[in-house]
Parts: structure tokens; sequence; C-alpha cells
């Protein structure tokens, strides 16, 4: 697998993380669970579980942390989803889509249609149970590593900076969104110009234009 989760980008794989819920038989259990899923805020996106209430002047993103799957908090999906709210509006791709976080924030955010991606089939299930979740309406497709990629105008991607590097002959969207990366790597695109970075906490994310 070459595409790095949501929780953990240094590892190969999309979009599954080691953190699973304690066992039920442990006494607190369910409080201790709770209080490690926190919401989070950046700019008008709102990401946090289905027991947490959002502000009303958020766009509101519900993300169970029930499965094993990337939940927002990362420094890299929040970059992602800082970029993404630069972005006009259009068909977009989430390139190893997880738990569907960036794929239901870009909805959210007036892109349409909007199709999730990923190499292992329970990311796409648990796309497909958060896009229903929170009333959004996204394609959700398995993929092979290395395969061609559907066709849209923006693409985001969180995932390892292999794969990050591997895009340009993958995709021809005009617009990327990459992370999942270390501040100190930078992935140089082949036809693509980077045109902004944000950085936090050690990670990067970069904005590319096809050039």
């Amino acid at each position: 697998m070459i595409f790095a989760p949501r929780s953990c980008p240094s590892r190969p794989g999309f979009a599954t993380t080691t953190r699973s819920r304690p066992r039920a038989t442990e006494a607190g259990w369910e409080e201790r669970w709770r209080s490690f899923h926190r919401p989070i805020r950046v700019g008008r996106l709102w990401v946090g579980p289905p027991w947490e209430a959002p502000p009303d002047d958020a766009l509101a993103i519900v993300i169970d942390p029930g499965r094993a799957f990337g939940t927002g908090a990362h420094p890299t999906t929040r970059l992602c989803l800082d970029l993404l709210q630069g972005l006009e509006p259009g068909s977009l791709l989430d390139v190893g889509c997880g738990s569907g976080v960036l794929a239901v924030a870009a909805a959210k955010l007036g892109h349409a249609p909007v199709l999730g991606v990923d190499i292992e089939a329970p990311s796409i299930v648990a796309t497909r149970e958060n896009a229903a979740r929170n009333g959004v309406d996204l394609e959700v497709q398995l993929v092979a590593p290395g395969d061609r990629l559907p066709e849209a105008q923006a693409a985001v991607a969180n995932i390892s900076i292999a794969a990050v590097r591997a895009l340009p002959r993958r995709t021809a969207a005009s617009t990327l969104i990459t992370s999942g990366y270390f501040l100190s790597e930078t992935p140089d695109l082949e036809g693509y110009e980077r045109v902004e970075r944000r950085t936090h906490d050690g990670w990067a994310a970069d904005l590319h234009r096809r050039s």
C-alpha cells in the first residue's frame, strides 16, 4: 500500500489509524473514549463526533469515531481543510478518502460533484456512512494503487509523500491540495507550480496549480 493514513501520515497505506475503541469491560471506558475525541474548528468548518453540538455559525461535519479511521484531528487534515476553503467550488476528488472528512467538507463548501477514492474497502464503507450522516451526496469508488484517477477540476490528497509525487501521472486536475508529509519534505510535481504552503506542528500542506 502506498498511501498514508489520516491520523498517521508517515505510515504507508491509506486512511487507517492504530487507535481502537477501548474494551467495554474497562471501567469508565466510554467516558475516556469520548474525552479523547474532541471537536475541531478550522475557519467555517467544525468537525466533531455525534455527541458534541456544533456552533450555530459553523458548517458542521459529524464523524463517528467508532471505526479506526481519521476524525479530522491530525494537523495534515486541518491544513487540507484550511486550504479547501480557499478554492472556488467545482468538481473535486478526494484521493485516499479514509473516513470521508475532506470529501464531506468539500460537499459542505459547495463543491460538486465530489468523488472519494481509496484502496481499502473499509474506507469506502466509512465514507459512505459519514456522507449519509451529514446529508451530502458523494460518489465513492475503490481503486487499485497506480490506477488512473477519475477526472475532476481539483483534487485533495492527504497521503504519503511518495504517493503525492505520483499524482501528476494519475490525474489531470488543474488544482491540487496535497498533504500527509513533514515540513522538511517538498513534493515537486511535474506540470504543476506550487503556489502556497501552510504548516502546523511540523507538518505541511501545499496548493499546486497546473503550469
